[in-house]
């Protein structure tokens, strides 16, 4: 499906302008007439179950015109139909009601004999619809653009994980040198992070009702009093792959929402984790950039390949999750049976989700230009030889010397410590040779635990 965009330099939002193509595959989903198509396929829906319903006897089959008529507005629906739905509603001034007459007219026009469009929004309130839409809108961007991107992510920082899982590197905690890992298990420890958020975004379960007024099947029940509406209303809602949930008001109370988009703010944070230790590790000179043809860096520093790729996701993750974070705590409250105020924001899910699928492509291109300098990295810890104090002190209290950790921290807290340094403290201590000739053989550089055997280790998620 092609949907043209607002032209770049007249957008007031950048998701429609200067970042419309990172953002373009969820227009289908979201933008206004996303919503509308979505509205469209649930009408439709229960007018086909209505009609296949044996407790319904007055909604009979529907006619081989009005069948086809009712495929092609659910597997074809188009920008001049939505158009159409836009110029009813400016007499409606009614989204949903815009909807209902568009249909109607659709399928008199498809076949005026048998007519079955009194029954298109039959006992529905407006919400039935609309809480409907969104949840198979966020279903299908869900598991058709966010997962996939999210996944790829990950898959690239287990290829990076693995081929750097042996490559040693400086740890720094509080900003200070620290005991060394490997630079494929501080990858590991952010794929395995993500692999979690992914696991709960694929169960995500999205509810849905189909009850009406204040969810109660009042208008149904006076119709049709002696249907069992919550069983039919439940198959319903099941048919279309949501979750029931029979217990609302007039709006489905968006909790499930609020689990979504806090998860999808967890994986958010994560990845704007990941930029931030890229952009210091790109400033110490542990990553390098591949310079791109014809890019300037800086207008005025001509040497300067700036880190802008993970600079521009970290800023757009803070305003993907400012979205987020507001849609979670807003949408579950609603004064009594409703309020309108979850409409106009329940818009804003397209931006939210938006901000952060250009955030994930702005990662991706700055992955794709990342080289390792493992020189530099050896040269930072070739320089931290306080780091084995660590293990020292350990094996120092193993065989019992009591003031190991005092020892250590006079030996090495302020002072330059170099190999030779070490060497000769090593000698000097009261523990069996062996324990020495196994210390005397630690260097910065082999000094890394369990990291390598940890990078390659299955994702526990």
């Amino acid at each position: 499906m092609s949907i043209k965009t607002l032209p770049v330099l007249t957008s007031l939002s950048p998701t429609d302008g200067r970042y419309a193509s990172a953002a373009d595959p969820l227009r289908p989903f979201f933008s206004e007439f996303g919503l509308i198509r979505y509205r469209v396929l649930v009408e439709l829906r229960w007018l086909e179950f209505l009609a296949l319903s044996a407790d319904i006897p007055d909604c009979t089959k529907l006619s081989p015109a009005q069948i086809k008529c009712i495929e092609r507005l659910t597997e074809h629906f188009s920008l001049e139909d939505a158009q159409r739905i836009k110029d009813i509603e400016a007499t409606t001034n009614h989204d949903v009601k815009a909807v209902e007459y568009f249909l109607r007219e659709q399928l008199q026009a498809a076949d005026s004999e048998t007519d079955q469009s009194r029954f298109i929004h039959f006992a529905c309130t407006s919400e039935d619809i609309n809480n409907l839409a969104y949840a198979l809108a966020v279903l299908d961007a869900n598991r058709e653009v966010i997962v996939p991107i999210l996944t790829g992510l990950r898959d690239e920082l287990g290829k990076v994980s693995e081929h750097y899982r042996s490559t040693p590197m400086l740890s720094r905690t509080h900003g200070q040198t620290a005991s060394p890992t490997t630079l494929g298990k501080e990858v590991k420890n952010v794929s395995a992070r993500l692999a979690r958020q992914i696991e709960q975004l694929e169960n995500a379960k999205v509810l849905g009702k189909l009850n009406g007024a204040v969810g109660n099947f009042n208008a149904h029940l006076s119709a049709y009093p002696n249907v069992d509406w919550p069983s039919l209303g439940a198959a319903f809602v099941t048919q279309l792959g949501v979750s029931p949930n029979p217990f609302t008001t007039q709006i489905e109370p968006h909790d499930w929402m609020a689990e979504y988009f806090h998860t999808l703010s967890r994986a958010n944070t994560i990845l704007m984790d990941w930029c931030k230790d890229v952009w210091g590790y790109i400033s110490l000179g542990y990553f390098t950039q591949i310079a791109v043809e014809g890019e300037v860096g800086s207008s005025t520093m001509p040497h300067k390949i700036n880190p802008i790729q993970f600079e521009n996701a970290e800023g757009n993750l803070g305003l993907a999750n400012a979205l987020l974070i507001h849609l979670a705590s807003k949408l579950p409250i609603s004064r009594w049976q409703r309020d309108l105020t979850d409409s106009t924001v329940l818009r804003n899910i397209g931006v939210a989700l938006g901000w952060s699928i250009v955030a994930y492509s702005s990662i991706n291109r700055g992955m794709s230009r990342l080289g390792v300098n493992t020189t530099r990295l050896n040269e930072d810890l070739e320089k931290a030889w306080e780091v084995l104090a660590e293990p020292i002190q350990t094996v120092m209290k193993r065989h019992g010397i009591e003031d190991a950790y005092e020892q250590l921290k006079a030996l090495t807290r302020g002072q330059a410590i170099t190999r030779d340094s070490l060497a000769s403290f090593i000698q000097t201590l009261d523990i069996p040779e062996s324990a020495r000739k196994e210390l005397a053989g630690l260097t910065p550089q082999n000094y890394t635990g369990f990291a390598e055997s940890l990078t390659s280790h299955p994702d526990p998620y």
